[in-house]
């Protein structure tokens, strides 16, 4: 199997370190417990990077595992629940409080920008009795960034649960976990974090555990039941057997960060993410979104009479890169450009910019500017090559 040049809106490139550390000996993690601190200690490295003193855990599943889990463990039977939707994965919420009993009522919002504060402050004023509220920080599929701090605290005021879908943001965006009043953040390992695919990243306020503790009816299920995490460290006992392997490699992933410095990081991704976008403009083609713009992907409009298949074949086939189209509304209309953790680096993005005018050229679109170019001279002494 050829292994293409990844440059997705995650899974993303892993850094050799992070590949090395996964392929390390390993000992039973049920039972040594310099395991325990070892994971104690990742989880507070984690802590450290969202800028929170509540709990952290990491979970052994794909980052979906930590939304499900959020309502599975606080919706209890007719429970209302303030479903924020302005994106696929923003309206998906949704599925899983309707699944474990709850009741959804919509706030509805332009997908094409931002949740508009003002309106959703009028829409509370009238109805916020909510045992908490579901928002997505970065909705992968449209790009479009959500402004969580000024959404949570306003939602905090009305006594409303806050639930975070940062998966697609967290690292690559500034976020601030406790100032921004978030009762439950959620992150994926293969996002920004850069490391493979298979861990979910969550912190939990004291008051998301107290309706966790207080409910009249028992958490349905065991696996996307957070309150089982209760004690782990204090007991020594795991409520499954740890995937070890894979949080030897976040732990490492987590260490190039804070290495890197976690704000170092963040600006690393709006330099390369603002320049893309304005190279993306001067070739005359088209973003998706108009305002809100997310830090770690851009979604890009197909030109007219090309197709969205055929323009990511063709790139796969002459540069073995492998970018990404998009699902539901906008399957067929767009492709998406990952430049989140490791893809987010001026050379790696400098390749994408290139393949894709190529490409364009190749089936009947004449960008207005050589983007490879444009993009590199306009950060080219901002951030190092190897950045």
């Amino acid at each position: 199997m050829k292994i293409p040049y990844v440059i997705t809106p995650g899974p993303t490139q892993v850094r050799e370190n992070v590949r090395l550390a996964r392929s390390m000996e390993t000992t039973n993690p049920d039972i040594d417990l310099e395991f325990y601190e070892f994971y104690k200690e990742t989880c507070e490295k984690m802590a450290e990077i969202m800028n929170t003193k509540n709990q952290v855990r990491i979970l052994c599943g794909e980052g979906i595992l930590g939304l499900e889990a959020a309502c599975a463990s606080l919706t209890e039977q007719g429970d209302r629940v303030l479903v924020i939707d302005n994106g696929i994965f923003g309206e998906g919420f949704s599925d899983f409080v309707k699944m474990y009993g709850g009741e959804v009522v919509y706030f509805k919002g332009d997908r094409q920008k931002s949740i508009d504060i003002e309106e959703l402050e009028t829409f509370l004023e009238n109805d916020s009795n909510f045992k908490y509220a579901t928002v997505v920080h970065c909705d992968t599929p449209s790009g479009v960034l959500n402004d969580i701090s000024k959404i949570c605290p306003l939602l905090k005021s009305k006594g409303i649960i806050t639930v975070v879908d940062t998966v697609a943001a967290m690292v690559g965006e500034e976020l601030r976990v406790d100032e921004w009043k978030i009762d439950i953040a959620l992150g994926g390992s293969q996002k920004a974090l850069s490391a493979p695919p298979g861990l979910t990243i969550v912190s939990i306020s004291d008051a998301a555990l107290k309706a966790m503790e207080t409910r009249k009816t028992p958490i349905t299920g065991f696996y996307c039941n957070l309150s089982i995490w209760k004690n782990y460290y204090e007991e020594k006992w795991f409520p499954y057997t740890m995937p070890i392997s894979d949080i030897i490699g976040l732990r490492q992933a987590i260490d190039n960060i804070l290495e890197e410095g976690k704000l170092n990081v963040i600006e690393r991704h709006k330099i390369i993410a603002e320049a893309t976008r304005n190279v993306i403009r001067e070739a005359g083609l088209n973003l998706y979104i108009k305002a809100g713009y997310s830090n770690t992907v851009t979604v890009v409009e197909v030109p007219e009479g090309i197709k969205v298949e055929e323009l990511l074949e063709y790139m796969k086939k002459k540069y073995n890169l492998l970018i990404s189209g998009s699902f539901g509304y906008l399957k067929g209309k767009v492709i998406r450009i990952g430049h989140m953790g490791e893809n987010a680096r001026l050379e790696k993005t400098l390749f994408v910019l290139n393949g894709l005018e190529d490409g364009l050229k190749a089936l009947g679109y004449e960008c207005k500017v050589g983007m490879g170019q444009v993009f590199f001279n306009s950060i080219k002494d901002t951030l190092r090559v190897n950045s």
